[in-house]
């Protein structure tokens, strides 16, 4: 098979060994696979794969049909599409994965958007739903309401029955933002006047902690899943314990096999079902080829405002109108130079 593959810090579409299945796994053949903050951090460097993925093919969701069992695999037959989280791999032609990972596409969802739910929908649930417990008539702040993670939770939030108030630096993506379900979406600066807050999803780091922590309702959960603007916060403990607050962090990829079947039950039994549903749905920005997976991943195209998220596509290069949202990459087609 081929894969997008790091070589030295740059990004090459190399041949690998077909991935071999074991006890309860199964191999898939991508169609498509979203590009994430963290495969870009992977490639400087900075966040390598954990135990028993590939080191140096990104990729932390894909989607596609399954093209091998083994014994242990018993609920997807081979050609029946899926997706999935993984801990890495998913750009390439194919991956390997255990069953208890795999998600059903639902009917009428297409495997290029498809391959864009996982990894933002499935973080998104774990840390609004499972972490902070979000439930109707909560008011909930989402920082970096634009970017992947921020418009599946705006969506999940609103699914939920919670009043939802995101920030977006971008006044230009105001309008999209609040089409997915936000009540008010805000600049940065202006959090303290729209609380307080029940729930805080801190996508963007240490900057958004602070603001949030003097704007908290009683009982107020903030959890972070984000820190690229700053890891380290100065917290005013009297403000966390005059609000009776929590504060709590959450990350998917180096969590067992056990947790992240988990995970994909609790996604299959809400968020899925409101993808099957149409109530929700995955905004795609661009899509490319999984053979020039370079261009989108890089500082340079990540700034780009209408480029949250991208995605590889199979034949062709596409890039929806003015979208801050999500991409997805797919598999380079056999015509394609190799």
């Amino acid at each position: 098979m081929r894969a997008v593959t790091i070589v030295d810090g740059d990004l090459c579409w190399n041949e690998h060994p077909d991935p071999v299945p074991g006890s309860g796994e199964v191999v898939v053949a991508v169609t498509a696979a979203g590009i994430n903050g963290a495969d870009m951090l992977q490639r400087k460097g900075f966040y390598p794969a954990p135990p028993g993925s590939p080191a140096d093919i990104p990729g932390l969701e894909f989607s596609g049909t399954v093209l091998v069992n083994r014994p242990g695999s018993s609920r997807f037959a081979v050609g029946d599409r899926v997706m999935a989280i993984c801990g890495g791999g998913g750009q390439a032609e194919q991956v390997v994965v255990p069953e208890s990972a795999l998600l059903p596409v639902p009917d009428g969802v297409d495997l290029v958007h498809a391959g864009g739910f996982p990894e933002v929908f499935s973080t998104a649930q774990d840390a609004l739903i499972t972490q902070a417990h979000l439930g109707t008539g909560d008011r909930v702040l989402i920082s970096g309401g634009a970017g992947g993670v921020g418009t599946a939770a705006v969506q999940l939030a609103r699914a939920a029955g919670a009043h939802v108030v995101a920030t977006v630096r971008n006044q230009a993506f105001h309008g999209e933002v609040a089409a997915l379900g936000a009540d008010e979406v805000i600049l940065p600066d202006q959090v303290g006047d729209f609380g307080p807050y029940d729930v805080s999803l801190e996508l963007v780091g240490a900057p958004g902690v602070e603001a949030v922590l003097p704007h908290l309702a009683t009982g107020a959960r903030i959890v972070v899943i984000g820190v690229g603007a700053g890891a380290k916060a100065e917290v005013n403990l009297l403000a966390l314990m005059g609000a009776r607050a929590t504060i709590g962090g959450s990350t998917l990829r180096a969590r067992s096999i056990e947790d992240k079947a988990a995970v994909a039950r609790l996604v299959e039994g809400f968020a899925l079902a409101l993808l099957a549903e149409r109530a929700i749905h995955v905004p795609v920005a661009e899509t490319f080829p999984m053979a020039e997976a370079a261009a989108p991943m890089t500082e340079k195209h990540r700034e780009k405002p209408a480029t949250k998220t991208r995605a590889l596509r199979t034949t062709f290069f596409v890039a929806t109108r003015g979208s801050p949202f999500r991409s997805s990459l797919a598999e380079k087609p056999d015509s394609m130079e190799r």
